[in-house]
């Protein structure tokens, strides 16, 4: 690369550049030979460990939704037994309650990667199939 002046020494104002001795009539210039062979070598990616760092935080993230998104799974399939209790209770079955525990049933369950959670959860699960057997056979 080379930076050439296009107005001349005269055009900046004053004679600060002129006055220096020895630096008169030297120009400013960097070898453009050396700046491409520094540049074309391969850049260096980031360490190993920064790297693994990084993706453990992100499977640790993803661990935490997995567990978050079973749990929120389970509470509905809990509101909605208790929904269902209640009807049970005061006499009358509502169909949308029927329709909205089969359907929290069908979705699929995510694994929590926590052997208690999970069981738990498969309780649950039992749970709700054995009281919606109960209400098919009336």
């Amino acid at each position: 690369m080379r930076i050439t002046d296009r107005a001349g020494p005269g055009a900046v104002g004053g004679n600060g550049g002129a006055s220096r001795a020895g630096q008169a009539g030297s120009r400013f210039s960097l070898d453009h030979a050396a700046g491409t062979a520094r540049q074309s070598g391969v850049q260096a990616s980031a360490p190993a460990s920064a790297m693994d760092g990084l993706l453990a935080i992100q499977a640790a993230g993803d661990q935490i939704e997995r567990r978050r998104r079973a749990m929120r799974r389970g509470h509905g399939i809990l509101d909605s037994l208790d929904r269902l209790k209640i009807d049970l209770l005061s006499g009358r079955i509502d169909a949308a309650s029927l329709s909205l525990l089969r359907q929290q049933l069908k979705q699929q369950r995510d694994n929590a990667d926590d052997p208690g959670l999970d069981d738990i959860l498969a309780h649950v699960d039992l749970r709700a199939e054995v009281e919606l057997a109960k209400l098919a056979r009336r």
